[in-house]
């Protein structure tokens, strides 16, 4: 799986080092591409009261939104729309980034734990950054030392390590289901290339979409332990 790849053909200087990087900007280009086309086509609201009677990537995008939209508002609760450009970008971009394995040819960016940790590290800052703007920097601190003062500094220690775990064990789970689900998919492709991969296939989508839901809820998990507005002692 990782001896021939599409994109290397495009330089000499495209190795396995940095394959993941260009692998990584062709998904953006080709998902900016997408936003571009179908973006006039859901602006016209009133085109889109009657559903139309195939697929359509304008469809695609509306189901997409719509689920995680959903799913947002029930872990989040209230105001969770404010958290859905990057939550909505991240879940259809790692989607991808895990599903571009099963095309003959291309390495998932995801198998590499530097794209991983990008993505990880996006989500920690943030919702850090939307704790603090939504209860204020005193009010976060305070959240992090708990309810018992004189417990303060030992539970500020705790969420310290908690906190700081997050985006590593973000990155790894990723990184290791995908890794792992790429290896397999390739092992019996290489064994028995006829009938017996397309099984492998279809549990390659279902790990991708899996693990691109997991990776998603979680930060909406951070995302609303964050900004939770709560009683400070």
């Amino acid at each position: 799986m990782h001896e021939f790849n599409w994109i290397a053909l495009l330089s000499d200087k495209i190795n396995h080092h940095n394959i993941h990087v260009f692998t990584a900007l062709m998904i953006v280009i080709l998902l900016g591409v997408a936003v571009l086309w179908a973006r006039p086509r859901l602006k016209r609201a009133e085109e889109r009261l009657i559903p139309e009677d195939k697929m359509t990537l304008p469809n695609v995008f509306e189901a997409v939104v719509e689920s995680i939209l959903g799913l947002m508002e029930g872990v989040i609760g209230h105001g969770a729309e404010k958290y859905f450009p990057l939550i909505g970008t991240v879940f259809i971009y790692i989607f991808l980034c895990n599903a571009i394995a099963l095309v003959p040819g291309f390495v998932p960016p995801t198998d590499n734990i530097n794209t991983n940790l990008a993505i990880s590290l996006t989500i920690f800052v943030y919702y850090n950054a939307m704790g603090i703007r939504e209860n204020g920097l005193k009010n976060y601190i305070k959240h992090l030392l708990g309810p018992i003062i004189w417990l303060g500094p030992l539970m500020l220690v705790i969420e310290l390590i908690g906190h700081l775990v997050r985006p590593v064990s973000l990155s790894l789970r990723l990184f290791g289901n995908i890794t792992g689900d790429h290896l397999v998919l390739g092992i019996f492709s290489g064994l028995t290339p006829i009938l017996v991969p397309v099984i492998f296939l279809a549990l390659g989508l279902f790990v991708s979409f899996i693990q691109a839901f997991v990776f998603s809820l979680l930060s909406m998990i951070y995302i609303g332990l964050a900004t939770a507005h709560e009683e400070h002692v």
